[in-house]
């Protein structure tokens, strides 16, 4: 029996960058795009809780600008930019609204839709298949189609409730590849995952110690 996905609230959302970000572990990803449904288990997250941090897209520095412009939406809405000029990358507009804050969605692990997600990312073995903001979203259809999409409203793109990933197996350490902002600890992942896209070892080894 298939699973039913149940779009998380928007109420979710409407809190700060970094507990969205570490709260978004478990919970489920959920594409139509292309017509084919994909579904990840979110197991990587990383913060950009507002202007003061300056690795983010509405930097104090930067403004507000046609580019970040969906930072400034309403909570729960998805803000899809596009890295290196080649990668799509999907956020989530965390905070009040006219606040730009968000959270990247880093890294999922395929529950449904695996084949198609192979297909599009053809000679890639499994664990490769969306350990990374633009490989999810290639394997997944997402693209700018979905820009400013209320991502608690279901299909065709939305975040579902999963189960929380237990305390003992977060980890918590610094963003990559980002050359500011890069002492803040506001990445988030699940350290039992295989689909995590760069591993903190001395992160890893510090959990182990703290739950036995």
């Amino acid at each position: 029996m298939s699973r039913r996905y149940e779009p998380l609230p928007i109420g979710f959302f409407d809190r700060s960058a970094e507990l969205v970000a570490c709260d978004l572990l478990g919970a489920y990803l959920v594409s139509d795009g292309g017509g084919a449904r994909c579904v990840g288990r979110i197991v990587e997250t990383e913060a950009y809780p507002g202007p003061h941090d300056p690795a983010s897209h509405a930097s104090a520095v930067t403004g507000r600008t046609r580019r970040n412009d969906p930072m400034f939406g309403p909570p729960g809405t998805a803000y899809i930019h596009l890295n290196f000029g080649v990668h799509w990358c999907l956020n989530a507009v965390v905070g009040s609204e006219g606040y730009p804050a968000a959270v990247l969605i880093r890294a999922v692990e395929p529950i449904d839709g695996i084949d198609t997600m192979r297909a599009r990312r053809s000679g890639r073995l499994d664990g490769e298949l969306t350990s990374g903001p633009g490989k999810l979203t290639k394997a997944m259809g997402i693209g700018p189609g979905f820009q400013r999409r209320s991502l608690a409203g279901g299909p065709p793109l939305f975040i579902a409730s999963g189960d929380a990933v237990p305390a003992a197996d977060v980890v918590r350490t610094t963003r990559v590849g980002i050359s500011k902002g890069t002492a803040q600890e506001w990445r988030f992942y699940d350290r039992r995952s295989k689909w995590i896209s760069r591993r903190d070892r001395d992160a890893d080894a510090f959990c182990d110690q703290a739950s036995t």
